[in-house]
């Protein structure tokens, strides 16, 4: 992992058509280190009015964000995700979504504690992220110890972090890496979702890629941790 990621003076470096092109939705889409300038001004700044934080991180195609904020509408609801290509054509597909309760990023995971404040979101959702399978590249994935530590730091007091992958050594990883500290409260931990848990909030919505994975027989991983900080 680039360690620098979690520092201040870290940079978005690129040279993608796709950065210029996101441009054009500049009203719900902040790109690099835009949105870094609201930190803590979410709901009074952006959003321009109070309500539980949403926060998810690799929103791949939109399905799971989209959705959910039809069906949530009182929710102030931040995606976050690196493709840009991806990024560019779910912008043109999201720019007339009926709510306006959102805003899409195109930023890394690893400064969410320079995208919000302290005690700033209210739910952490980390939905199939890439697992880099292959051992030279492990310390690219993003659940490690930085990455939980400022998780505890912008989630609100028991405020929760919601996991799902389909692959069985990450969600191995991942569990390692819970029990490295006492920083979050497991609540639930399955290793098959719709079998052990099928009423819980993790199954009751699937992603494009959630529903490729469940067609292939492949079962869902996830966890549901609560921030053990006090108030």
């Amino acid at each position: 992992m680039n360690d620098n990621i979690f520092k201040q003076g870290f940079k978005y470096t690129h040279d993608n058509p796709y950065h210029e092109k996101l441009g054009e939705f500049s009203d719900f889409v902040f790109r690099d280190d835009e949105a870094e300038t609201f930190k803590g001004k979410w709901n009074s700044e952006v959003f321009k009015r109070n309500g539980p934080l949403i926060v998810e991180i690799g929103s791949g195609y939109g399905e799971f964000m989209m959705e959910y904020c039809l069906k949530n509408p009182h929710v102030n609801f931040v995606g976050m995700d690196m493709r840009f290509k991806r990024t560019f054509y779910l912008a043109k597909k999201i720019a007339d979504h009926p709510s306006k309760y959102f805003r899409y990023l195109r930023a890394r995971g690893e400064r969410i504690q320079f995208l919000f404040e302290e005690n700033e979101v209210d739910e952490l959702l980390y939905f199939f992220p890439d697992p880099w399978p292959k051992t030279r590249h492990w310390k690219k994935r993003l659940f490690q110890q930085p990455f939980m530590i400022n998780a505890r730091k912008v989630l609100k007091p028991g405020g929760k972090l919601l996991v799902k992958t389909d692959h069985d050594g990450y969600a191995e990883w991942m569990w390692e890496e819970i029990q490295k500290n006492d920083l979050f409260e497991l609540k639930m931990k399955t290793g098959d979702l719709y079998q052990e848990y099928p009423d819980h909030f993790l199954a009751s919505q699937q992603t494009k890629f959630e529903k490729i994975f469940i067609g292939q027989g492949t079962k869902i991983k996830a966890f549901e941790l609560i921030n053990r900080k006090e108030h």
